[in-house]
């Protein structure tokens, strides 16, 4: 087919980089603008030295604009901004997939609860297809508007998700414990993730009600086939730029054995370009899956506490963010599902 025209909106975020750095090699696509208020009329080498050579220069956001030259838009913006440009965007025919969390969440009121504020288009949440392709890829085919995963959603409920719904665990009492580099708290200055307070540190934050919980919640417990599942999520700040580790303890059925986990794994992720089941003993690694679109998952049974440890790792820009939605982009519009991220 011929390549598909992109918009990033929001394009001077991590989040922007990393879709610049995909898909400027991406042989389908063409980068009709990116768009920045902040940095609009400069060239794209300004912001970022890496792309010196490009010739792409930021410009204002204007829907009109690109809803009358891009097929497709990345929204790269912070939650309760993307609506504004979705809505008229999707009406204008151009398919949305947004990086923000403002479609993510199928319940409004629970939105409401975790975002405190109204959601800004409650009637869009049902068109949304969510953006995860190991478990939405017959939904993503042509799909208008995908929300893509968030980063740390993406690395629990991809190890947790075949658990529950092969009848391996429980989905009550699931704990999970997750670290993240810098580069998920955006690209701001803001003293908390400053060097001289993030080097040498290792803190937890928001241990409780997390933005990120009834995604994760919402995902497991449709995987579970239950009404509602409760976990504990407790992210902690690490201080690399890169990568979000997760360790995941579920509540196994009786008589589980390793190579029952592992034949789950197997059967749910073993053809999948972009998950790597680690073999028996191995667990999970940031340091093998930075600059990668992959989620890389490793496991082990306790028979002493009778639960089962997952381990998983991915990149938070990349298969956390930009990466995934690519792959989702692809998947859309009929490429091979890898293309620009091998």
């Amino acid at each position: 087919m011929d390549q598909v025209r992109i918009a990033i909106v929001g394009a001077s975020g991590y989040s922007g980089e990393e879709l610049l750095r995909l898909l400027q090699r991406h042989p389908g696509v063409k980068i009709q603008c990116i768009t920045s208020r902040q940095y609009a009329g400069q060239p794209i080498g300004t912001v970022f030295p890496r792309f010196a050579e490009s010739k792409l220069t930021f410009c204002i956001p204007d829907v009109e604009e690109i809803a009358g030259s891009c097929d497709a838009a990345f929204l790269a913006l912070p939650h309760g901004l993307a609506h504004e440009y979705a809505v008229p965007l999707l009406e204008g025919g151009v398919r949305v997939i947004d990086i923000s969390a403002d479609f993510r969440i199928r319940d409004a009121s629970v939105y409401e609860k975790y975002y405190e504020t109204v959601h800004p288009a409650p009637d869009m949440l049902g068109q949304a297809v969510y953006g995860q392709p190991e478990r939405y890829r017959d939904e993503l085919q042509g799909a208008r508007l995908v929300a893509c995963a968030g980063c740390y959603p993406t690395s629990i409920i991809l190890p947790v998700a075949p658990m529950l719904a092969e009848g391996l665990a429980s989905a009550d009492g699931i704990a999970a414990v997750s670290m993240s580099g810098v580069s998920g708290a955006g690209r701001k200055v803001d003293l908390p993730f400053i060097f001289p307070e993030c080097n040498e540190s290792v803190r937890p934050y928001k241990v409780t009600g997390h933005r990120h919980l009834p995604e994760i919640e919402q995902e497991l417990a449709l995987a579970a086939g239950v009404e509602t599942v409760k976990i504990n999520f407790v992210p902690h700040l690490v201080p690399v730029n890169r990568g979000i580790h997760s360790t995941i303890l579920l509540d196994a059925k009786s008589d589980v054995t390793v190579a029952d986990v592992e034949a789950v794994l197997v059967k749910a992720y073993g053809e999948e370009p972009f998950v790597r089941v680690l073999p028996q003993g191995a667990l999970a690694d940031t340091k093998h899956v930075t600059m990668t679109n992959v989620c890389e998952i490793g496991f082990a049974v306790d028979s002493h506490t009778g639960r089962i440890i997952l381990s998983s790792a991915i990149d938070n820009l990349t298969k956390g963010a930009s990466g995934q939605a690519i792959q989702a982009l692809n998947i859309v519009f009929g490429f091979e599902e890898t293309t620009g991220l091998l």
